[in-house]
């Protein structure tokens, strides 16, 4: 896009935010809702609608009308359909495994991602260099075509929704409505008044803020700032992918070792230098060497972030879902999730704003700042004595 359609950081991290609008205004109800359908059909639905509205993309592009207020509109209802399928699919899966299997089973997830986040950025950075952004994303709508079909695939029976039950008892479509309120509430008591839960929440909540800036500063920090090309950046971020598969390899043994409450603090602490590391890499210079040695300072920095990722996802998946009621995975994902995206609402065009002001170094420091203020605050709640119930 900074290419393609010459935007600025500001107009960069105004569409970024754009995707996760739909969080911020409608992800506590949907949450509710959700708990009320089934949600392997969720699922194919949202697959199929990401799919085909990514496709769209190129076409608009060969058409000549694509510009940053489409894309602004395109990345709004590309979030609505992504708010309801993670909340499908993070409340489909504790139905799938025993909660005793979650942490290994959501480090088998980040495992496979880890795999398609190294390979991805690459791939895409030569895709996007050789045929242009527009048709780089056609092959994104394809994997969301197949994903639907996976999951069509996968005939997974599903017990009784709340909506099921309230047919079931005469209240129909009305008391769905009277009490949909009353499920919101609910929700937020559960993650905002529970011991560990709590805490959690709000370090996962400045997490997305400062991750919202520095991901936001990164591509034109390395390509406008750097030097660097779609490819080289491309290959620098699939250093997190990497480092993300080892992580999460090693998730499930640090978590059964440290306690899924250590192991989330460890690695939130990396977020702190792996981004230090990326706002110290060199101008790419006078030189084939002097260039790739900004790839590799950037790789590190991805690496370690990467990995922190990776460390950190399943203990913190796992321990949620394993403490969390069926009837309530849903809404404790959609309103943890919908405050995350909210922070990136904020914290993208903030991203954009700061490096167009101050500059893109003085903007990742600002997030390396922040970054270091969650480590210490979780570090020091409660939620660092957490352990992963039942877990031999």
């Amino acid at each position: 896009m900074l290419v393609t359609l010459g935007a600025s950081a500001t107009e960069l991290g105004v569409v970024n935010a754009a995707r996760w609008v739909p969080y911020l205004v409608l992800g506590l109800v949907l949450g509710a809702v959700v708990d009320r359908w089934r949600r392997r059909p969720l699922l194919i639905t949202t697959d199929l609608v990401r799919g085909l509205l990514l496709g769209s993309v190129p076409l608009l592009w060969w058409a000549g009308v694509l510009n940053i207020p489409v894309l602004v509109g395109f990345m709004v209802v590309l979030g609505l359909a992504s708010l309801l399928n993670d909340a499908a699919s993070q409340s489909f899966l504790p139905r799938l495994v025993p909660r005793v299997a979650l942490v290994r089973a959501n480090a088998r997830l980040d495992q496979t991602g880890a795999v398609a986040q190294a390979s991805g950025p690459a791939i895409g950075g030569a895709l996007t260099t050789a045929l242009g952004a527009p048709l780089a994303v056609l092959v994104d709508a394809v994997t969301y075509l197949f994903a639907a079909f996976a999951v069509w695939r996968a005939n997974v029976p599903e017990p009784g929704t709340n909506r099921d039950i309230e047919r079931a008892c005469g209240g129909g479509v009305r008391i769905g409505a009277r009490r949909l309120l009353g499920d919101i509430r609910e929700g937020m008591r559960w993650v905002y008044r529970h011991t560990m839960l709590a805490p959690l929440a709000l370090a996962t909540h400045g997490w997305f803020l400062c991750n919202g800036i520095v991901t936001t500063v990164l591509a034109p920090f390395a390509l406008v700032g750097l030097g660097l090309s779609a490819f080289q950046l491309g290959l620098a971020l699939a250093a997190a992918g990497v480092a993300g598969l080892a992580g999460a390899l090693l998730s499930e043994r640090a978590g059964r070792i440290w306690g899924a409450g250590p192991t989330v603090v460890v690695a939130q602490a990396a977020m702190a230098p792996a981004w230090a590391i990326i706002a110290l890499a060199p101008s790419g210079g006078a030189g084939a060497s002097a260039t790739w040695l900004t790839v590799a300072t950037i790789a590190v920095g991805q690496g370690l972030y990467g990995l922190g990722m990776g460390l950190e996802n399943a203990n913190s998946m796992g321990y949620r879902q394993a403490v969390t009621p069926d009837r309530l995975q849903a809404r404790t994902n959609t309103t943890i999730r919908s405050m995350n995206r909210a922070m990136l609402v904020i914290g993208a065009p903030a991203g954009g704003l700061l490096a167009d002001h101050l500059g893109y170094r003085p903007a990742l420091w600002l997030g390396v700042a922040g970054f270091t203020l969650v480590a210490v605050l979780l570090g020091i709640s409660r939620f660092r004595t957490a352990r992963h119930p039942q877990v031999s």
